[in-house]
């Protein structure tokens, strides 16, 4: 079992790889339509995560799972997938150095879901560091 505290640095190699996804991108859709890159993007991820699940054997029936499971994670990927459409069009449009804070919007709208969906709690320094974010992503947004 995983350490109660491994998942900061899962989040922290997010963070890292969000960045990343941005710059990459940006580059790479030089000249491309976004939605034709994000498919791209999507079938390598799908080669990706299946090698890496055959390599630590970890693929299980996925028609065992419940109806609950599926529901879910098929909204999930509706969301991902809308998001990703969404992202690539924006870095098309606009610099990366923009889109990816306002992306980060996120954040915000992930605490006041969580709130709402799933009955979290966030303390007030955290509800303080939300509102730092989103601070942060007016004054992105905001015209010079």
């Amino acid at each position: 079992m995983e350490s109660s505290a491994s998942w900061v640095l899962w989040a922290a190699l997010s963070a890292v790889f969000a960045a990343l996804t941005a710059i990459f991108a940006k580059i790479g859709i030089e000249g491309v339509d976004a939605d034709l890159a994000t498919l791209i993007r999507t079938f390598i991820i799908l080669l990706v995560l299946a090698a890496f699940i055959a390599a630590t054997g970890k693929w299980s029936n996925p028609l065992a799972l419940s109806g609950r499971t599926w529901t879910f994670l098929g909204l999930s990927a509706l969301a991902t997938g809308a998001s990703w459409v969404c992202y690539f069009r924006a870095l098309q449009l606009g610099e990366a150095s923009k889109v990816a804070p306002i992306d980060k919007l996120s954040v915000v709208l992930v605490a006041l879901f969580a709130v709402a969906f799933l009955g979290e709690r966030p303390a007030p320094k955290d509800w303080a560091g939300i509102a730092l974010v989103a601070a942060g992503v007016l004054l992105l947004a905001l015209r010079r």
